[in-house]
């Protein structure tokens, strides 16, 4: 299962890396490997929480999510958004931000492409960190079957029944972002953040509209398990929705990653391809993490992946003023990952060992 699961990624790691040194040479050779590796340590905890979406999701469109997911992924995501982004926020014609993106030492009005992207990382910024936010305040807010930190989110829960609490601590840290990072920009950060906490909420709203009926077929689920049969999974409308879902959240975890590669390459093509291969390995990853079962199986992982979702939404908000290295961003992510990994192990021992002490 595992050679199927990561076969693509392998396959387009050996492509996409001869392809780079014959183009580029052993330098380029480096540089898209090196981004393919940020990409990836930057974007595990995405993997983690894809798969407590997509394991709701039928056959169909698990399938879908590896092969047009993945297009939108590299090329829409981490090729035409960031020209867009440089178009709306420059207002400069697509033909201009196209020449700026082919030509790495080409200005305009004294500023290159990468440069261009650099000053719209306040909206960029704002937009994903809010986005991010809501989804670990939705997470840490509602009433979990397990507890990882315990001492903190028992009281987080009991407070988060008041409604649209996390939408209003959420309006409360963007107001604080635009006020202290934001400078002269603050009504550009604002206005990314709220549509940033639009979007999550009509996806959101509408996937969770559609799954409302849902409760039918969870009853059918149970009557599966109980005759032997398989597990329903959601498909058609809500699944549509929550594929969407996924592509936000995987666009909102993308915006560090893509601002972040100029500080390693100034040529678009060698991003787009390090980090298409970093999105490959994502993708696997999530598909793999869904059909071994191993969210069922390691408790806490779900938990570790939102704090370390947290964690980059307010690096992604503070890095409207300051620059904060990708290294910080990885290493934080791995350690809430590992440290949620461990603490699921030590748990899976503890309940074996109980029923062992009981027979013997």
């Amino acid at each position: 299962m595992f050679l199927r699961t990561f076969g693509w990624s392998f396959a387009i790691t050996i492509a996409g890396l001869i392809a780079a040194g014959l183009i580029w040479g052993a330098e380029g050779f480096g540089v898209v490997l090196i981004l393919s590796i940020l990409e990836i340590s930057l974007s595990f905890d995405n993997a983690v929480v894809n798969a407590t979406v997509l394991k709701r999701m039928n056959a169909f469109w698990q399938k879908l999510f590896l092969t047009v997911g993945v297009l939108i992924a590299v090329f829409g995501m981490r090729l035409v958004f960031p020209l867009l982004v440089v178009g709306l926020t420059a207002h400069l014609s697509p033909g201009t931000v196209i020449e700026l993106a082919l030509d790495s030492s080409k200005t305009h009005d004294g500023h290159t492409y990468a440069e261009y992207l650099d000053l719209a990382n306040p909206a960029i910024a704002a937009f994903g960190g809010i986005f991010l936010l809501m989804i670990f305040l939705d997470f840490i807010f509602e009433e979990k079957d397990f507890n990882w930190l315990r001492w903190l989110e028992k009281p987080l829960e009991k407070i988060g029944k008041l409604d649209a609490l996390s939408s209003v601590v959420a309006l409360v840290v963007l107001a604080l972002s635009s006020r202290f990072f934001a400078g002269d920009r603050a009504e550009t950060v604002l206005l990314a953040g709220i549509c940033g906490l639009a979007t999550y909420l009509a996806v959101n709203g509408l996937s969770e509209v559609f799954e409302s009926g849902l409760e039918q077929q969870q009853e059918a689920e149970d009557a599966a398990e109980r005759s032997g049969k398989s597990i329903v999974q959601v498909g058609g409308k809500a699944a549509f929705f929550l594929f969407i879902y996924l592509e936000v959240l995987d666009a909102s975890f993308s915006f560090d990653g893509v601002v972040g590669a100029f500080a390693i390459s100034q040529d678009i093509f060698q991003i787009t391809l390090g980090l298409g291969i970093g999105a490959m390995y994502i993708r696997s990853l999530t598909v793999f993490l869904v059909r071994k079962g191993t969210l069922d199986d390691y408790v806490y992982l779900e938990h570790g992946a939102h704090y370390a979702i947290g964690a980059l939404a307010l690096i992604l908000l503070a890095s409207i003023k300051y620059h904060i290295p990708e290294i910080v961003t990885g290493l934080i992510g791995v350690a809430f990952i590992g440290a949620a990994l461990a603490t699921s192990i030590v748990r899976n021992k503890r309940h074996q060992e109980v029923p062992e002490a009981a027979e013997g």
